[in-house]
């Protein structure tokens, strides 16, 4: 019993800074709850502009899921399973958006993609295809700065899982595609899901490559925190509303999916 009583027990060194920390994250989410004009809130809830603004953030933000986990789960397996030279150079590169200003992200975004990009002057010229300031800019500019969390949470997995029922499943005379999805996938498929929660509420908040490179356009590339800054300067109270039904979709969204899928990795 003493023993149990003394694991218990937690250094006020370590106690007290860390009930700061907890103090230092929820006491601004508090703040937000304790301020939020409830009496009106229904009647904001139904406005036009809050309405629009959150259905576009849902759609982009899962249309940029979808797209880290068609191309970061197969990047996530090139990293993890294959030797090549400069593997720590590439998974840096990966990384990089993690902590790259996403304002710069979206300059970047522009020299790449905009209509006289490296790219961009092509795909306008030859399909008279134009991404910036367009809801496809808002997903572009969401994915580039989610798919790192997703890439990293696949990774992980994949190199936690046991390789031997990969190489079992290649003795039985299973190739490359049949092992990777009948097997490698079932195997890390909490840590896709994981990665995939991640990326889309990431997404979900993105505001400075999102702004740099599609604008903020009512209707077209307004997500919610594009209109929370836009509300900000005007009206206040409704930057509260917005930024309450952010915080009441993450945290839904990470309760509800995250605590199962990342227990599981």
């Amino acid at each position: 019993m003493n023993r149990a009583v003394r694991r218990q027990r937690v250094p006020a060194a370590l106690l007290v800074p860390a009930g700061l920390g907890l103090v230092f994250l929820v006491l601004p989410l508090v703040g937000l709850l304790v301020r939020a004009p409830w009496t009106t809130l229904p009647r904001r809830l139904g406005e036009p502009g809050v309405l629009a603004a959150l259905r576009l953030s849902l759609e982009t933000a899962t249309a940029a899921t979808l797209l880290c986990v068609a191309l970061g789960v197969p990047l996530a397996w090139l990293l993890a399973r294959v030797e090549f030279p400069g593997r720590r150079l590439v998974r840096a590169l990966v990384t990089v958006p993690l902590v790259l200003p996403p304002v710069v992200g979206g300059v970047a975004l522009l020299l790449v993609f905009g209509r006289r990009g490296l790219l961009g002057s092509w795909l306008d010229d030859t399909f008279g295809v134009t991404l910036p300031f367009t809801t496809a800019g808002v997903v572009l500019a969401e994915a580039f700065v989610a798919m790192p969390f997703l890439v990293i949470a696949v990774e992980g997995a994949l190199r936690a899982a046991d390789p031997r029922y990969e190489e079992a499943a290649a003795t039985l005379g299973a190739g490359r595609w049949a092992t990777f999805t009948r097997v490698t996938l079932p195997l890390v498929a909490p840590g896709v899901a994981a990665g995939a929660v991640l990326c889309w509420a990431r997404a979900l908040g993105e505001f400075g490559a999102t702004i740099t490179f599609a604008g903020n356009y009512p209707g077209r590339t307004q997500t919610m925190p594009l209109a929370v800054y836009l509300a900000l300067e005007t009206d206040p109270q409704a930057a509260i509303v917005l930024s309450l039904i952010l915080l009441v979709v993450s945290v839904a969204i990470l309760a509800g999916l995250r605590d199962r899928w990342v227990g599981a990795t």
